[in-house]
This record gives structure tokens, sequence and C-alpha cells, in this order.
């Protein structure tokens, strides 16, 4: 592959050697890091450092390892994976839930690591976890529909944009983890988000970010484009290939790839606007074109490239992992997010960013989404 490419690969693997600890993998290396074992971040990272088989591989399984044991030792009485663990410097570190997806990332991360390795013991001895994990979940289908309903800023967007009921993320999520558990159930949650009028978040053009009620014709819905539910919706087959296409033209004609892979939503949310909600104000998300407000997130851009190799576009797939690459070391290495007008790059040593970054390198060498 190109130079900037493989400069990009190694310094990804430095990346998420920098995350990984005693207790599991930080979100984030160096020393103003997110201090502390994400279930979203730690998961989505190693979809992509456990395919590594040099050096690194070791240190990656036990802190993979490590980050699966932390959360699935702090679940909740009623099956709730924390969304984090942090303040590992106090006696009783603090453990924070108000989270759905990270109960989805949980379960997914069992199952990667244990296929990845070919290790099913941490699987056996964490079983009663997973199927509590799963229990919960259920619960979460508040509409009979197997698609899980949520409070809002409750995944990884958890403070910008105001979303509720039913989200693509999530969906996209759920349905990928009752694939591996639930053909039956998985495929009655694909008609759901697909087919049926009331509730279904399939446009014509995208999935929706969120619907809940309707009320005549008043709609709770949102309608702006959300980057990281509707990739996650090709890669894990919850989209067919015809949908997948339209969502990566619309990606294209939009520009939401420019001038790196990816805006996390499409056009950003301005002031006096429909969706604009006041509170934004007192986050990073207040000015369009940063933070979760149109800024570029690297680790989508990862998810991006493989929805490109999940339809065989390898040439536009190889064009993206360069932009990627670029966007990963042109500034501070492998940030959190990127500004699209000035490219700016905030944020160091972003664990997912890296490990997404593996996942697209390693899938485009071998011409196959790798999950």
């Amino acid at each position: 592959m190109d130079e900037v490419i493989d400069k990009a690969f190694e310094k990804a693997k430095e990346t998420v050697t920098k995350c990984s600890t005693e207790y599991g993998l930080f979100a984030s290396g160096g020393k103003s890091g997110y201090k502390g074992v994400w279930s979203r971040d730690s998961f989505i990272t190693f979809l992509g450092a456990s395919l590594i088989k040099g050096k690194e591989r070791e240190l990656y399984k036990e802190t993979f390892k490590k980050s699966l044991v932390i959360l699935g030792n702090k679940q909740s009485k009623k099956g709730q994976v924390p969304n984090a663990v942090y303040n590992f410097d106090k006696k009783n570190p603090t453990v924070d839930y108000l989270s759905i997806d990270s109960s989805l990332w949980f379960v997914i991360g069992h199952y990667i690591y244990k296929k990845r390795y070919n290790d099913n013991s941490l699987f056996k001895k964490y079983d009663g976890n997973i199927k509590r994990a799963l229990s919960w979940l259920a619960y979460q289908d508040v509409g009979e529909t197997m698609m899980l309903g949520q409070l809002p800023t409750t995944d990884w967007q958890d403070a910008f944009p105001h979303k509720y009921g039913y989200t693509i993320n999530t969906q996209a999520l759920y349905y990928y983890v009752l694939s591996l558990v639930s053909k039956k159930e998985a495929r009655k949650l694909k008609s759901s988000v697909n087919e049926i009028d009331d509730i279904k978040l399939w446009n014509g053009k995208y999935y929706w970010p969120y619907r809940w009620k309707n009320h005549g014709k008043y709609k709770e819905r949102g309608d702006w484009f959300d980057s990281l539910g509707n990739l996650l919706a090709i890669v894990f087959d919850l989209a067919d290939k015809k949908k997948a296409e339209k969502i990566l033209n619309y990606i294209k004609r939009n520009k939401i790839d420019m001038p790196y892979p990816l805006k996390a939503i499409y056009p950003p949310i301005k002031k006096g606007t429909k969706h604009w909600r006041d509170y934004y104000l007192d986050c990073n998300a207040r000015e369009p074109n940063h933070y979760l407000n149109g800024g570029i997130w690297p680790f989508i851009g990862g998810f991006y490239i493989l929805a490109l190799i999940k339809i065989k576009r390898f040439k536009e797939a190889e064009r993206e992992l360069k932009k990627l690459a670029e966007a990963n070391i042109h500034g501070n290495f492998f940030p959190e997010w990127i500004n699209p007008i000035n490219k700016r790059t905030h944020g160091i040593y972003q664990a997912w960013s890296a490990g997404m970054y593996i996942l697209a390198y390693e899938s485009l060498k071998g011409e196959r989404v790798l999950v």
C-alpha cells in the first residue's frame, strides 16, 4: 500500500499500546487522555487491534481481557453494563451507567475476543454476565417490536444531538448482537427497522437518526444524517446492498467524506433551527462543524471504509483509507475529532481512532470486512 497508509498503520499500533494499561484499555493515551475504561471505546478499538499478529498481540489480548473483566465485574444487578469505569487512583473507582450501547458493545466484545483469540474461557466464565446484559437489553423493547427504545444522550453522542426512542445507531448494534444469539429475533428487528411504516427508520435515502411516536401530521423524528448509525447498518447487514448503495451515494453527493472521512452528522444543527436545543450551548457541539456537530471523527471514517469494502468499492476504499491516514497523522496523532473547515485536530492518541484504522487497513488488504 501507499507509504502514508503504512506509516499510519504503525502509528495506530503505537497508539493502542499507549492506551493499554493495567486496568484495561483507556479511551486515549498521553498526559491529558481519557483515563478510564469505556465499553464502546474499548470494544470498537479491539475490533481492529485484536487482528494484530506481531509483538503487540499478547499485550492487546491481555488488555482486551482486562476491559471485559472490569466492565463485567461492575455490571449492575439488573444487567446493565457500565458506560465507563474511571478514577482508578481512588479506593473505589467511579462507575458510570446512563448508556444503552455499552451493554451492546460488551456482548459484541465477548464474541470478538472468543473468535479472534480462539479462546472461549472468558466467554464461559462471564456467560451469566452476557445473559444478564441480553436480558437488560430485551427489557428496553418497550414497543414489543424488537426495537430498543432509549432516553436522550444515552449512546456515544452523549451530549448532542437530542435523539430518543428508536435510534439507528442502537438498532444496528442490536441487530448484530441478535444475529449472534437469535437469528429469528434478528429477522424481526430487520423487518421493523426497514418495513413497518409506523416505526421504520428507512426513509428511501438513508436511515433517520431516530423516531418515536406519531401524532397525526406531527412526528417525533430527526431528519439529519447520522453517519455512524447508517454505516453500522451497512457493516452489520441491517441494510441490504441496494440501501447500502443509496447511503454511500448520499455521503459522496453531500461531501460528508470531505476533507477527511467522516463528519459525524450532516448537515450541522444551527441555533434557531427545529432540532436545536439551548442546552447545546453548554457543550462542545454548540458551533457548527465543531465536535459532534458536523466535526470529522476518524473512528467513523474507519466504518466508512468498511462499508465501501462491503459493497466491493475497493478503489474508492483505498482512496478513503489514504485520506483517513492523512487525517490521523497530519496533526495530533490519531485525534478524537477534526474541524472540517480548518483541519485542526482535537485530542491525541484516541484508541478507537487507531483501532478502526487497523480494522480498515486489514480489511482492505483482504478485500473483505473482518468482523
